[in-house]
This record gives C-alpha cells, structure tokens and sequence, in this order.
C-alpha cells in the first residue's frame, strides 16, 4: 500500500532499527492522524478530552436505553466492515454495536473478497461507498491505512487497528473499564481524573498498536505509564512517546508500583528476525498468582485479548478475583455502539 512517507515518520523508525540488538522491520509511515471527515476516529491522539468525555457518555446513554429505542437511531443506514486481519473481539463487538443502533452491516474479509485477488485499499473502499457503505470500520495490516481509506473515499472511518500504529477504541474500552473500577464510572474526564493511578504495561510494547494508543490517552488524564519487557520487544525510545512514561525492566520493581497490570500477546506474526527465547520471556516477565500476590496483591489485570494463557499470564490470573479480561470485552460493544453513532452523525451524540 502506497504511502508518503515524512521525515519525522522515517526518523523513528531509523532510530529504533539502530538501537535494537536485532533486525526489527520498521511499521509503514504513517499517512495522518488527524480526520479529514467528522465523525472518524484514526488516532487516539486526535481527540480532545472533551472528546472522550462525550464519547464515555454516549456509551453509557446507549448503554442503559431501550433496545428498540436505540434501534432506530440508525435504523437501515449501511455500515462496511473491512477487515484484512484476523479478529474475534473487535470485530464482533463493532458488528454487534452497529446492529444494535439499527444499522445494516457487511463484513469484508482478505479472504473472501477481491482483496485475495490483488484489488487495492482504495479500490475496495472506492467500491463499498459505491454500494452504499456510510461508513468503514478497518483493520489493516499497514500504519496508515485508515487515513488513507479516509482521504480516498471521503467516508468516516472508525480505525479498528493498523498496523504498529493504533487501536484507538481499544485505549477508550480500557479507559472506562479502569474508571468503572478506580473512579466510580466517571464520564466525564479531565487532567487529574487518574492521577496517583500507575497503569504497567508489560511485554511487546514495539508492535503493540493497543501500548502505543493507550500511552497517547491514559498520560493526559494524570496516569503514570510504566513500560516493562526485554530490550528486544521494548526499544528505550519508547520513553520519548510522551510525558508521565517510563521504561521498568524489573517486572517485580513495575509491578510494586502498579495500580493496573496491563498484559500483552506476544504477537508470534509480529516477530519474524527477533531472537527472542519464550521460556526465559517466561521466566522473567510472565504474570504468575506468586508475583501477584507479592508484589502487587491489589493491582487490576487486564488484556486486550486474544490471551495466550501460559505464556504471558497463567489461566490462575487470567481467571482470577482481580482479572477484568472479559469487563475489557463488555465495555467494548457500548464504547463502539458511541463511536459508531458519532461516525453517522457527522462527529455530533
């Protein structure tokens, strides 16, 4: 997929190459984070903190109204899924949160369409608002990609995930997920609404499009942000992300000052060239009850799923009293239900 790469795009991207010990294949330049049509979320950088209030509230609205009130509000308007790599969560709950605003959707998929056969991201998104698409939600594997489709089809887009880039409705689900329990399910946001909250977040931070999103939102609420894994799946230019980050390699140390202990996949798709030793990753960063209770006993767990259980958590700490794993996947289907009705009504509840 064509791209115009900036120098501060490439720049990165050099210097991450440089500091590793390993070969590491550099995320596509990304395109723009800031939407050309209302109503598309393509960064989590792009929206204010009036923003994400709004958005909290409309999840909660939708949320708690009549189901077959909330049907109407777009009721028959048509919504593509475009999806160009596997997903369970994100996918489903899109699809569940547009028909239950009463829209009709289509999923398209590398596999089962004219993608398989070569076609372009353009001429695919060009073809969707052809047949009637009002909006594309896109998972793709290239940084970039959804402001590409947006600046090509001129339709809102809802980024559900590219490349090493973002995953912005991801960092809002575990937003409201961390305030329903830290903060009394606060809607409205500002500043200081998690200040003296340490949120670790622990393993492939380099390709992790949920790390980097979550990094851009939880500091500008007053979050410290703890990043902890190996040199290889953790690059120290990390910590230049933004303020209010910092980089723990001790995984005992991080998680003595955690508040939430946030998890995540090692991405095995993600890894082609690195010399990477799963059992010693195990040994030293894998989330055990031991630790837990140790180091952090009241400290929240969560993971953007899909959990490898075994590997970066155990099944007794994926299952445990203190996991909110599947409140991540609830909170997920309101977050998405506001996110689409923002994107039919041109950025407005």
């Amino acid at each position: 997929m064509p791209t115009k790469a900036t120098p501060p795009a490439r720049e990165p991207a050099r210097e991450i190459a440089r500091r590793a010990p390993v070969s590491i294949k550099a995320p596509t330049a990304i395109v723009s984070t800031s939407p050309l049509v209302a109503g598309s979320v393509l960064s989590i950088a792009s929206l204010t903190l009036d923003d994400v209030s709004a958005i909290l509230a409309l999840a909660s609205k939708l949320e708690k109204e009549d189901p077959l009130k909330r049907a109407d509000r777009l009721a028959k308007r048509r919504i593509a899924l475009l999806f160009y790599e596997a997903s369970t969560r994100t996918r489903t709950s899109f699809e569940l949160a547009a028909k239950g605003l009463g829209a009709d959707t289509t999923l398209v998929s590398s596999l089962s369409s004219s993608i398989e056969k070569g076609e372009t991201l353009k001429d695919t998104g060009l073809t969707l608002r052809a047949l009637g698409a009002e909006a594309i939600i896109l998972r793709h594997p290239s940084s970039g990609s959804a402001s590409l489709l947006e600046r090509e089809t001129g339709l809102p887009v809802l980024n559900a995930g590219d490349g090493m880039h973002e995953h912005p409705s991801q960092a809002l689900l575990d937003l409201r997920t961390i305030l329903a329990h830290l903060r009394s399910s606060a809607q409205t946001v500002a500043a200081d609404t998690l200040a003296g909250v340490t949120v670790t977040i622990v393993g492939d931070i380099l390709h992790s499009r949920v790390a980097r999103s979550n990094m851009l939102l939880l500091p500008r609420l007053g979050a410290k942000v703890i990043l902890c894994g190996p040199p290889a799946l953790l690059p120290e230019l990390a910590i230049t992300a933004g303020p209010g980050i910092s980089i723990e390699r001790d995984f005992a140390k991080a998680l003595a000052q955690s508040t939430v202990v946030m998890m995540l996949r090692i991405q095995a798709e993600r890894l082609a060239g690195l010399q990477l030793d799963l059992e010693e990753y195990k040994a030293n960063y894998q989330l055990t009850e031991t630790l837990l209770a140790k180091h952090a006993p009241e400290a929240l767990v969560m993971h953007p799923g899909p959990i490898v259980r075994g590997l970066e958590l155990t099944g007794e700490v994926a299952d445990g009293p203190k996991s909110l794993i599947l409140e991540q996947v609830h909170h997920g289907v309101a977050i998405r239900m506001a996110l689409v009705l923002r994107a039919l009504t041109g950025g407005r509840p």
